[in-house]
């Protein structure tokens, strides 16, 4: 893994290359905040976008939510996928606020982890952005970017957040996650655009990895010629018989 000092210096050019990164998901609340991204799990956030109007205005705060059906849930958020677990996960979740914490969004990283529904992604994204704690975020997007550069060396989403958060500052710590997730997005897909990335000098994958199959595709390229000349044993001499006397 690269030093905190490089680590900082690496986030720091990826968040150039990405200026004003943010989450994508519309809310006015931590309470709106909170229900869009549990939908958001296996969806876009533009899906989400175009479900959570109309649930917002049905279900304005957890009390109205903590009333809701199941069955009356599952039509409205068909669309986001998994509408069964996350119409339970909705309802348990409002539920548990009105019951633990007179309906309002605790600002607790263990509080909101209590929650149904609710991981340490989903805590900490609410945290980070409505409720101004500190809080990374590490999602698909943050696991591939991280172990592909080099500043985190881990399968498991709360390694990784330790990791980072351990060398990054707490004020950074939200704006490095959205950094990476559209980094992720956009640059460093499952199937990268290395040629388009500020940090491709920096990047492990990069120089283990796509530098070195380059460096074969060149060296091959460059040996097609010589192979060529080799099987066809030299250029070809017209023979004595055939000759004009």
């Amino acid at each position: 893994m690269k030093s905190a000092i490089h680590t900082r210096q690496i986030v720091d050019k990826l968040e150039a290359q990405h200026p004003n990164a943010d989450t994508e998901l519309h809310y006015s609340n931590p309470f709106q905040l909170l229900v869009a991204t549990i939908l958001s799990a296996q969806s876009t956030d533009q899906r989400v976008n175009l479900v959570t109007p109309a649930l917002f205005k049905r279900y304005r705060n957890a009390r109205t939510l903590a009333r809701a059906t199941e069955e009356e849930l599952q039509p409205q958020i068909l669309s986001t996928g998994f509408f069964r677990a996350k119409s339970k996960a909705l309802i348990g979740m409002a539920q548990a606020l009105v019951a633990r914490h007179d309906g309002e969004v605790p600002s607790s990283l263990d509080e909101l982890v209590a929650l149904p529904g609710v991981g340490r992604k989903t805590a900490n994204v609410v945290l980070g952005h409505a409720l101004g704690v500190p809080g990374l975020p590490v999602d698909r997007h943050v696991l591939r970017v991280a172990n592909r550069i080099g500043i985190a060396e881990s399968d498991s989403p709360e390694v990784v957040e330790q990791q980072l958060c351990a060398v990054l500052p707490p004020e950074q710590w939200t704006i490095a996650s959205d950094t990476m997730i559209l980094h992720g997005r956009r640059i460093c897909r499952p199937k990268p655009l290395c040629e388009q990335c500020a940090v491709q000098d920096d990047c492990d994958y990069y120089g283990t990895v796509v530098d070195h199959v380059r460096r074969e595709r060149v060296s091959a390229a460059r040996s097609v010629p010589a192979k060529a000349r080799a099987r066809a044993g030299g250029p070809r001499k017209k023979s004595a018989r055939g000759r004009r006397k």
